[in-house]
């Protein structure tokens, strides 16, 4: 049986984000209390080298000051995507401790307008590549720190940033209907990131996901 090729999303020229990551790092340099900042963020300020240390998909990176030259761990690839999504959790970060409360993208202000193009982006890739074998979706994630939640069939919630818990919620097909799928936030996400925010990281996370699994 033939392999039917994946299809991945394009990824938007780097010139593109120039004046998005450049408004990023001056946000960031305008921070006048950078210990304050750190706490609301749960990121760690190093006097010593000037830098900001915090994890984004599990793994540790550094922020240097106050040029905002994201410098990551060994290993581990990002794009200029990845830099503005990380610039922007730091600076917008509000300090609202997780409310306990699970919402999805369309209760967030305006989500439900937007909701089919985050659908198609984030959440159809893992129902596409995970729905048929959802147990598959522990184990992929369990390198990016995810653990097994208790929502729908099977759940899985990582911590793409120190304060944003974001779960994966998978429904198995049966004779009636086809593998569904769900994005799960706590209510704090908006005192942290944008919609768009929310829409991109949640994208980039799905797709991590993906190519691991078809890695493997």
């Amino acid at each position: 049986m033939a392999t039917r090729e994946v299809k991945f999303p394009a990824e938007p020229s780097e010139y593109g984000f120039g004046f998005a990551l450049k408004l990023a790092r001056e946000k960031l340099s305008a921070i006048s209390d950078l210990n304050e900042q750190c706490r609301k963020a749960g990121a760690e300020y190093d006097e010593a080298s000037h830098s900001v240390g915090l994890y984004y998909v599990n793994s540790p990176l550094s922020v240097s000051l106050p040029e905002g030259k994201v410098i990551p761990s060994a290993g581990q690839a990002l794009t200029a995507r990845d830099e503005i999504l990380i610039l922007h959790y730091f600076t917008q970060a509000g300090g609202m401790p997780p409310t306990g409360k699970n919402i999805d993208y369309k209760e967030l202000p305006g989500g439900t307008t937007y909701f089919p193009v985050f659908y198609k982006r984030a959440i159809k890739p893992i129902v596409t590549h995970f729905g048929a074998e959802p147990e598959k979706l522990l184990e992929i994630g369990a390198g990016l720190g995810g653990v097994r939640s208790d929502s729908g069939d099977f759940a899985v919630k990582f911590r793409i940033f120190p304060n944003v818990p974001v779960t994966w919620v998978l429904w198995r097909a049966d004779t009636e209907f086809p593998a569904e799928g769900n994005i799960v936030l706590d209510s704090s996400v908006t005192d942290y990131l944008s919609n768009e925010d929310v829409n991109v990281m949640c994208e980039i996370m799905a797709w991590k996901l993906v190519k691991m699994k078809l890695a493997k």
